[in-house]
């Protein structure tokens, strides 16, 4: 999707993705206002979004993993936790969202994702075919997100995705994040690794499902675009 915006700044129904996302985000009984990570034209996003947010630098850009940990400083140590999104997907609900947390304060997990359940990749559904994988024990209990690239055959069948919605124990998110390496196709540090790294610490880790299934699309070309304009409201 060619655009001399960030893609945070891709307007949708005449507004930007991210702001999409911020509107969603102000109805919600947060603490402290979002921490936005800004790397690439990152004069142009404060331009767009004002100084009523906190902002942090990812001087560079070396995946989500190292965005999260970018912002480590502006989050205050008393916060007991961090709820992370995707300044590219504007259909995030205010309902999954509130689900999310929910569980994540009621069960006390170390984490808590947001997960889409696919009949397909079919239609419309294909967009969500490179997303991230859950994967499950036999016990249902969820081990690991693999991101596509990095996937076996096997692991692509998997119609479970990642919807890049979390809720992290502060503490734990911060004393592990710097566990994360970089061995994987596109040598970057992926925050879905410690679903993993918490799995490995026998660390509780739980999910909820996106109210809807389309909370997930995250455009990548003007065709995609073109779907979450359909399917916007």
């Amino acid at each position: 999707m060619k655009s001399d915006e960030p893609k945070a700044l891709v307007m949708l129904r005449n507004k930007p993705f991210i702001r999409h996302i911020l509107d969603t985000v102000s109805t919600l009984p947060l603490e402290i206002p979002p921490v936005i990570v800004v790397g690439h034209k990152k004069e142009r996003v404060k331009e767009v979004l004002g100084n009523n947010y906190l902002y942090a630098e990812q001087k560079e850009l070396l995946g989500t993993g190292h965005a999260v940990a970018s912002a480590k400083e502006s989050v205050h140590p008393a916060h007991r936790t961090v709820l992370v999104l995707s300044a590219d997907q504007p259909l995030i609900s205010k309902e999954t969202i509130e689900r999310l947390l929910e569980k994540h304060h009621e069960k006390k997990p170390t984490i808590t994702i947001a997960t889409a359940l696919l009949p397909d990749f079919e239609e419309w559904r294909s967009s969500l075919r490179h997303f991230g994988r859950i994967v499950r024990g036999e016990d249902g209990v969820v081990e690991g997100i693999v991101e596509f690239k990095d996937a076996t055959e096997k692991e692509k069948m998997i119609k479970e995705v990642n919807s890049a919605v979390y809720a992290f124990d502060a503490d734990w998110l911060w004393e592990n994040i710097g566990l994360i390496k970089n061995e994987n196709v596109k040598r970057e540090y992926y925050l879905t690794d410690l679903i993993k790294i918490a799995h490995e610490q026998n660390k509780k880790i739980e999910a909820v499902k996106v109210a809807n299934i389309l909370e997930g699309l995250q455009p990548n070309s003007k065709e995609e675009l073109k779907l979450l304009e359909k399917f916007a409201v």
